[in-house]
């Protein structure tokens, strides 16, 4: 009996871990790739051989016609590229500019899904984070902030580890269409933006509920409805397989199943304790030279210790809040709160706050990212005329993340606030 169910088992997850799974999901959704007909009539049998066998996008010669969208097979070639309908679109994606990954051309027959997902992977990218959490701090509620970003960073930080630790390579291109690229050198296993993409609305909801007033409802179809786009639209980038999605939301579980009873103290800690700087410090740069050595050079390793810096930045600025009595958290005896009533001057001052700091956020991390590359480059006497080539290297990539991030993580929730002070934005 228990063999046969352990013959059950790894038969269900082999058929989950199948790129023609999402291959079939993508076609579904309208998403055809521009693979020689021959190659992807021939790669299965190789996926199948080796699921995880890491196959690059097949370079085929394109005339100008399939560059501007039409997509017009040689009649020479030996493989020709698919036809398209009238629908059908051949878009190139973007550049990872530490990789030189330009990914390959693929055809969109469904414009609504393809942004619907996309807006649904953003979610799980920086330029979501460096708003919803400032957005958060400034405008709703700074404790829920903080402690969602300890989230945030344990998710990102385990599920990373765990990604360089199982090595499990993205789905097999052909026959999976790379719609995202900017990831693809990274390990998949599990799906980090499927753990943040559960774990963030789950804790949100978890740290809100009974503290603001709305209904509970309402804050389980967020939960349900984020975590959801997110995972659906990494199967849909073809970034990930179905069990590595899966695998993603279970673990996010289990994480905050352990670390959510711990959020409190946690941040308590790091804003009352007179040794707490010198505690967060130590634990995140040594967490970050310890990810830094799991494996070879990916992404991931800066991803990494973005989140760890980021909140280190932050957790140092919330002590120093704590210490000099600025943004402190509202007494017991207050909740809980209710929403105030949507006003046009609440939505200027908000939006107003909300663009001026995040404005300040990009600003800084544009200027510290100018110096810090030729800075750390110059102090290890590491050549800085190749930044692709310097950032691999974990003497520069590794303080030019803490040092970028830190920043960001603290002028967040230290200086900005401050600024919203002297503008009267408070």
């Amino acid at each position: 009996m228990a063999k046969h169910l352990k013959t059950e088992f790894l038969g269900l997850c082999r058929y989950l871990q199948d790129p023609h799974l999402v291959a079939r999901f993508q076609r579904t959704c309208g998403v055809q790739g521009t693979f020689p007909r021959r190659c992807e009539e021939h790669n299965g049998d190789c996926a199948k051989d080796d699921l995880r066998q890491r196959s690059r996008p097949v370079q085929v010669e394109r005339s100008p016609a399939l560059m501007n969208g039409a997509a017009q097979p040689t009649a020479h070639s030996e493989c020709s590229l698919q036809e398209t309908d009238s629908r059908g679109t051949l878009k190139p994606l973007r550049k990872n500019s530490l990789t030189g990954d330009i990914g390959q051309e693929f055809i969109i027959e469904n414009r609504p899904l393809f942004y619907l997902f996309t807006f649904g992977t953003e979610l799980g990218n920086e330029m979501f984070f460096i708003i919803f959490f400032p957005f958060l701090y400034w405008n709703v509620d700074a404790c829920v902030s903080r402690r969602l970003i300890i989230v945030w960073e344990l998710i990102l930080y385990l599920g990373q580890c765990a990604k360089d630790l199982v090595r499990w390579t993205r789905p097999a291109s052909p026959p999976v269409v790379k719609v995202e690229v900017f990831y693809n050198t990274e390990y998949s296993m599990p799906s980090t933006h499927a753990m943040t993409g559960t774990a963030l609305p789950l804790s949100l909801l978890l740290l809100t509920y009974g503290r603001w007033q709305y209904p509970f409802v309402f804050g389980l179809c967020l939960v349900v409805c984020w975590s959801l786009l997110v995972c659906i639209s990494r199967i849909y980038m073809g970034m990930h397989s179905v069990l590595e999605v899966i695998a993603g939301f279970l673990y996010s579980l289990l994480i905050l199943t352990v670390f959510h009873p711990a959020l409190h103290a946690i941040d308590h800690f790091y804003q009352t304790y007179s040794y707490a700087p010198l505690v967060i410090v130590a634990l995140h740069v040594g967490l970050g030279l310890l990810a830094f050595s799991l494996d070879t050079w990916s992404t991931s390793r800066g991803d990494t210790a973005q989140a760890l810096s980021t909140a280190m930045g932050a957790a140092l600025a919330s002590h120093l809040n704590h210490q000099l009595g600025l943004m402190p958290d509202p007494p017991m005896s207050h909740l809980p709160f209710s929403i105030p009533p949507l006003s046009g001057a609440l939505l200027c001052r908000s939006l107003l706050r909300l663009l001026l700091g995040v404005a300040v956020l990009l600003a800084t991390r544009a200027l510290m990212k100018a110096l810090t590359i030729p800075l750390v480059c110059r102090i290890f006497g590491i050549p800085c005329n190749d930044v692709r080539k310097a950032r691999q290297l974990m003497e520069v990539e590794l303080p030019y993340r803490y040092i970028v991030y830190g920043t960001v993580g603290f002028s967040c929730i230290f200086l900005v606030p401050l600024l919203f002070v002297w503008l009267n934005l408070s």
